[in-house]
């Protein structure tokens, strides 16, 4: 690949990001929540029940980031902290009923929002999509480190 391919490429992901509103998601808000609330309560919701550790570790966070985003949650009423009754540094999270409706109604409208945009690429392109994105965050995983 030369340059003006890589550029190419960089382009294209950065347009991809900004139209897909991710490059705020320090500001930005998912239902009164921030991105990243927003992206603990689908997980945890996905999970119906998850360690910290294990959270973080999905969501690529360090601990300290992660305990302080589930205390706001918590704070909000969205999810509850357990702790192991035999060994205290083992935390579990899981959603409270309104954090259960949140991650329903969040799940339902990305659902919808990626159907739509997935729909609206012709039906000849659409495995070649899939394949193309698996490679390619297969290779930014592959180099972040």
């Amino acid at each position: 690949m030369d340059n003006r391919e890589s550029h190419y490429l960089r382009e294209l992901i950065r347009v991809l990001v900004r139209n897909l509103g991710i490059l705020e998601k320090d500001e930005a808000t998912c239902c009164g929540i921030t991105i990243s609330q927003c992206h603990a309560i689908v997980e945890v919701g996905r999970a119906e029940e998850i360690s910290l550790n294990e959270l973080a570790k999905t969501l690529e966070l360090d601990k300290s980031t992660m305990s302080r985003t589930i205390n706001n949650l918590v704070e909000s009423g969205l999810v509850i902290r357990e702790l192991h009754p035999e060994d205290r540094r083992y935390v579990t999270i899981k959603l409270t009923d309104k954090g259960k409706e949140l991650y329903k109604n969040t799940e339902g409208s990305m659902e919808n929002y990626y159907r739509d945009i997935f729909m609206s690429v012709p039906e000849n392109k659409r495995d070649q999509l899939l394949d193309s994105l698996k490679v390619l965050t297969d290779a930014v995983k592959k180099n972040k480190n």
